[in-house]
């Protein structure tokens, strides 16, 4: 489940690479306003998970993510500006969604996986949270 939604957020991530030469402004807004929701979502998704699984540094793991998603709001807000973020933000995308991944959402891996075999909570969490 969770691998999935970070491949969506590579999609999103390839979404703004695709935009590198058109520098359509309209794409590129839409492609970040739905990358942020959508983050902002699958972190709520994940934290659930922890909280579940007991997690003993979740609240580190809150912090990694508001810092994340201040981060992108940054750039949002620069965007919105009119600056150029294209580079900047696809760099930063790749980078903590790289070491995020590898790092952080390895360490409460076998935590979690425990809490998804109860196949009617995560259908729950799922619906709440993506609707499907």
């Amino acid at each position: 489940v969770i691998d999935k939604q970070h491949k969506r957020i590579v999609d999103y991530i390839n979404e703004i690479h695709d935009n590198l030469e058109d520098r359509d402004r309209n794409v590129l807004g839409g492609v970040i306003d739905s990358m942020i929701d959508y983050t902002l979502t699958h972190f709520a998704f994940e934290e659930a998970l922890m909280e579940r699984a007991g997690y003993p540094i979740l609240k580190h793991h809150k912090l990694v993510h508001q810092s994340f998603a201040q981060r992108v709001q940054d750039h949002k807000k620069n965007f919105d500006e009119g600056k150029d973020v294209t580079r900047q933000l696809l760099g930063d995308l790749q980078i903590w969604l790289t070491s995020h991944i590898k790092r952080d959402d390895q360490d409460y891996a076998v935590l979690v996986r425990g809490a998804l075999e109860e196949k009617s909570w995560i259908a729950k969490m799922l619906q709440k949270f993506f609707g499907s």
